[in-house]
């Protein structure tokens, strides 16, 4: 497999879409398609940008869900608290920001941060930071009027129901899975 070319196909604000023109195993040309939050001109740059966080926030022994509609798959799931990093913003402040827009808790401290990994790499090169975190306060929602979030601190009891029974994002579903079984991830 051999990238040849790269072309930036559309874009809006948030994501660009582009082809990317291979030569497969066979030797024959192919076309893929992949979206991505960067604006890229070379295919180097393919995956070299850490564009978000994930957060695995916990408050006590009590884990931080997110309830959320997302257009993408037109339902409610589950999923971490989580957003993108803006321009000169450090991981940490981006964690205190998300936080507070998105549920209202304030970070105590950041416990752990794992290496960035591809969100979606069938789709995207988009690459995010999980962070492990310990956060206080009460829920209270600062989304924009373009977000449909509840937040909801749950025991391990509540998420082994909830794993069980209801849809998640890939990542928060581990997550979701591993608290309920063992407790703290």
């Amino acid at each position: 497999m051999k990238l040849k070319r790269m072309e930036k196909t559309g874009g809006g604000r948030y994501l660009k879409s582009y082809r990317l023109v291979y030569e497969n195993r066979a030797g024959k040309e192919k076309n893929f398609e992949i979206v991505s939050h960067a604006d890229m001109n070379d295919p180097e740059e393919l995956g070299s940008r850490v564009s978000g966080v994930s957060i695995v926030a916990y408050c006590g022994e009590k884990l931080l869900l997110l309830k959320e509609f997302r257009m993408g798959v037109n339902r409610y799931i589950y999923n971490l608290c989580a957003g993108m990093i803006e321009e000169n913003e450090s991981i940490e402040d981006c964690v205190r920001r998300e936080l507070y827009e998105e549920t209202g808790l304030k970070l105590l401290r950041i416990i752990d941060e794992l290496r960035p990994s591809f969100a979606a790499v069938a789709l995207s090169d988009i690459r995010n930071r999980i962070i492990f975190a310990e956060v206080e306060g009460e829920i209270e929602s600062h989304a924009s009027e373009n977000e449909d979030i509840s937040a909801k601190l749950y025991s391990r009891e509540e998420v082994a129901k909830l794993v069980e029974n209801e849809e998640f994002s890939s990542r928060a579903q581990a997550v979701a899975y591993f608290f309920a079984k063992k407790g703290r991830v």
